[in-house]
């Protein structure tokens, strides 16, 4: 199967590539020109530090190479430009044996061809491979224009050295030995200089790399080993002390700590962990020691899948670089084409000598044209952006995604887990004859011998307020009502109206707090002691801490936000009011949630889709950008174009702005190059003679090609200082 050469657009047949290299689980080939056409080696494997340490020597050594070729070529250029022209030079043009039309100068040509052979050849090696593996895939690249242009300026000045009788005028008999020479080494240096620049945009990818741990302290038959990460198996109880990097994937199994995971979430506040609780090899632990077991390790942790998607998403294509691929395979010829044309116009109707003006005006046209700032355009700024969106926290699987997410304009954000923590939590506490903490106190009591969801969050919330909670004895649930047992010798009941009324406890004093609660999307529960009703306490799953200002900045950027949920549409309604949306779908049951997002889609809207569980998939894949919250589940990250690897919505803004700071910088590359062929090509085909006196010089036309993708590769890696905006 054959690829294509991002860069230049040469196919290439990995099995008889020129030359390739073997990285790890990706082949790169190489064309001479800094052009790294990618594709799988292997279906194992993971990124390690010695594969990134290898593709940067395989860099340097391509730099290496062509600075040779650029130094050597300029050496040889001098003298050839000087004695080419020596009447140009003060210091020359007084030398006999120059003058023209001399034997000596005669000779001196000679010499000159000789001397520029090895640049020809050695020098331009890498446009004569690229130009012969596009002639066997029929097609044309820029190896084509540049090889054609120097071959055609250094055969042309040696017929007119060897056989200048066969010109009928002894003028025509004009040598561009120089062109071969300085063209040769302005080509270079642009080629070298792009591998130099294309190597920073690997950079978030490096880092990634680099917060590997190196070794880990594994605790085996109770004596502690320090061991090369790599020899961790699942299983393994590790210990980690204060200021060390968490080597592998695991769960804590004593100990508590706080640990910095801003370098895999983009979180700045450390993650409070205790027993039970996850950790993510490759994060910083803080303040204490813990043991903890090992879950992932190797290519399975969750540090190598986020390198393998920023690797699989730098190597896509987004569509508007397959648009430009397949605008560059007509452009070449058409090039080719116009040279042709230029050569034939200036030979018919040009100035005397005119073959010499034709030679000029063809070799300009084919090296002007060089279509590298082109190809460049998209790669370059696709890779950077990836990999500024893996810096963080976000996985984004493919340029596509990339492209697509900077076109939307309504993203739906799924309730649970999403807008809200995903669990309840206490939220208010009334009493009615006795003090909040003791009917806090007397209910958390009570729900310590319940499993419920509302009993956890009970229980969680009477101890963050520091009451001592007691021993409950006679614990009973009344299934769909509530529960009831004895504290420190009182009766203690807890559940919803339905249950006081079968117990004969009037509640009417409650009621109406109870019915703001309700309408607030909070769950209230009576508290009756010693039958007599205590008060209430509520539950809600409560809304994150930065989910409101998120959407008001989405807003803002004039995206339209809506909110899909199971839930009632009550509960519905309240959460939207406090974080700000507008469009609430509720009561949706799981498998409706994609007729959903169909519906905004068949409103001419671009839709994002973001949500966290399995019963989110289907409108996930449904959705133009599905974008799923990494502490999710497995299915939902599958299903999704786009993953956030920490919890906060703060991650949708981020993806959305590095999308539309990417594509920016594409649409600003693209414009960039196409103004630069479009005008450089009419002038290099001698547009401007007529008027102005005015033909391009095949060297200046080789600068010029040079300084474009030079251009193009920097305002790329302009993206490198992108940082999102606080909220």
């Amino acid at each position: 199967m054959k690829v294509k050469d991002p860069i230049c657009g040469m196919s290439v047949d990995p099995a008889s590539a020129a030359e390739s290299r073997i990285r790890d689980r990706t082949e790169y080939h190489f064309c001479s020109s800094g052009c790294a056409t990618r594709f799988d080696a292997s279906a194992e494997g993971g990124s390690t530090a010695a594969t990134v340490d290898r593709e940067e020597e395989a860099r340097q050594q391509e730099y290496r190479t062509l600075m040779r070729k650029f130094w050597v070529s300029a050496f040889v250029s001098v003298p050839v430009v000087l004695l080419s022209y020596p009447w140009l030079f003060p210091g020359l043009k007084d030398v006999s044996w120059l003058a023209r039309g001399s034997d000596g100068l005669l000779w001196t040509w000679r010499v000159l061809g000789l001397i520029t052979l090895p640049i020809l050849l050695w020098g331009g090696s890498q446009f004569y491979r690229g130009l012969w593996a596009a002639a066997r895939s029929r097609s044309a690249n820029m190896h084509t224009l540049i090889g054609v242009g120097i071959a055609a300026a250094w055969l042309y000045s040696t017929v007119a050295v060897l056989w200048p009788g066969i010109f009928p005028d002894p003028d025509l008999a004009e040598v561009y030995y120089d062109v071969t020479a300085v063209v040769t080494a302005l080509v270079v240096l642009g080629l070298a200089l792009e591998i130099k620049a294309k190597g920073r945009t690997s950079e978030a990818l490096k880092k990634l790399i680099g917060l590997q741990a190196k070794t880990a302290r594994v605790v085996r038959s109770g004596v502690e080993l320090d061991v090369p990460v790599q020899e961790v198996e699942v299983g393994d109880v590790l210990l980690v002390r204060p200021g060390e990097k968490i080597p592998v994937d695991g769960m804590v199994v004593d100990g508590a700590s706080a640990v910095d995971e801003s370098m895999i979430t983009g979180e700045s506040i450390p993650a409070e962990k205790v027993a039970g609780d996850g950790v993510i090899g490759a994060t910083l632990n803080k303040t204490g020691s813990f043991r903890f077991r090992a879950t992932k390790v190797g290519k399975d942790t969750a540090l190598a899948n986020i390198i393998r998607m920023v690797q699989d998403a730098q190597g896509s294509k987004a569509p508007i670089q397959r648009t430009v691929d397949k605008v560059s395979g007509y452009f070449v010829p058409a090039v080719m084409i116009l040279g042709v044309l230029a050569f034939i116009i200036w030979y018919d109707f040009g100035p005397m000598p005119a073959a010499a003006y034709a030679v000029i005006a063809l070799v300009t046209v084919l090296i002007i044209a060089c279509p590298c700032a082109l190809g460049l355009a998209t790669p370059t700024s696709l890779t950077v952006g990836i990999g500024k969106g893996a810096q963080n926290g976000i996985l984004i699987r493919s340029g596509d995604a990339l492209q697509t997410a900077e076109r939307v304009d309504a993203i739906v954000l799924d309730k649970t887990g999403t807008i809200t923590v995903g669990k309840p939590s206490l939220t208010d506490v009334f009493a009615d004859g006795m003090a909040e903490d003791e009917v806090l106190r007397l209910a958390a009591s009570v729900e310590r011998s319940s499993e419920h969801p509302l009993a956890e969050a009970i229980v969680q919330g009477a101890k963050a307020r520091g009451l001592e909670l007691a021993e409950a004895e006679d614990f009973r649930a009344v299934p769909g009502h509530g529960v009831e047992a004895r504290v420190e010798g009182r009766s203690v009941l807890l559940g919803n109206e339905k249950l006081m009324r079968d117990r004969g406890i009037d509640v009417t004093s409650l009621r109406s707090t109870a019915d703001t609660l309700a309408g607030a999307g909070e769950t209230p529960m009576y508290v009756a002691v010693d039958g007599r009703p205590a008060g209430l306490v509520a539950c809600a799953d409560t809304v994150k801490e930065d989910s409101a200002r998120v959407i008001a900045r989405l807003r803002d950027l004039g995206i339209e936000v809506a909110m899909i949920t199971g839930d009632n549409p009550r509960t519905a309604d309240a959460i939207a009011r406090e974080v700000g949306v507008d469009r609430v779908m509720a009561e949706v049951l799981p498998q409706d949630k994609a007729h959903e997002v169909r519906k905004l889609q068949l409103e001419g809207k671009t839709v994002a889709m973001v949500g966290d569980g399995i019963n989110d998939a289907p409108a996930l894949a449904q959705a133009d950008v599905g974008i799923a919250i990494g502490t999710g589940t497995d299915v939902a990250m599958e299903a999704s174009d786009v993953t956030l690897i920490s919890g906060s919505l703060k991650g949708v803004l981020t993806a959305i702005e590095v999308s539309r700071a990417t594509m920016r910088n594409v649409h600003q590359n693209l414009f960039g190059a196409f103004v630069y062929n479009s005008a450089g090509l009419p002038v290099a085909a001698g547009l401007l003679y007529p008027f102005f006196g005015i033909l391009l010089s095949p060297l200046l036309a080789a600068a010029a090609m040079a300084f474009s993708s030079v251009t193009v590769v920097s305002n790329a890696n302009r993206l490198r200082r992108f940082a999102p905006q606080e909220v």
